[in-house]
């Protein structure tokens, strides 16, 4: 139900920009985030938008160099990432609550996507 892509290889300094594109049922109201894991690491929590998207809300090591949006006409949330940095680098996952509030732990999640890989060369 949740599709992630625009991940890929990138050098230090450089910018991607992540798409989740929802099938099978709108997520208009709902809660969206983006969330990371790096090899031997927890998932992570990276920036969700509430479900009216006036609320955003960022890691804050992502803070000031990623921005979270959605456009509900198209069923999708973006993840701009700008001055990537090696830190960055990890599968990327976007995921969908019930609920129209964000929430940092991965667990609250209901849905999810698939994951794209995100790598940051120095």
């Amino acid at each position: 139900q949740l599709q992630a892509s625009g991940g890929g290889l990138v050098q230090a300094g450089g910018s991607l920009r992540l798409s989740c594109a929802a099938s099978g049922r709108t997520f208009g109201s709902n809660a969206m985030g983006w969330f990371r894991q790096a090899p031997g690491k927890e998932r992570e929590f990276v920036a969700g938008i509430s479900g009216s998207g006036s609320g955003k809300y960022y890691a804050d090591s992502v803070k000031g160099r990623f921005t979270i949006s959605r456009d509900n006409a198209k069923n999708t949330v973006f993840l701009q990432m700008n001055s990537l940095e090696p830190e960055d680098t990890a599968v990327y996952y976007c995921a969908a609550r019930r609920y129209a509030t964000v929430v940092v732990t991965p667990r609250s999640y209901d849905y999810w996507g698939q994951g794209t890989q995100v790598t940051v060369s120095s």
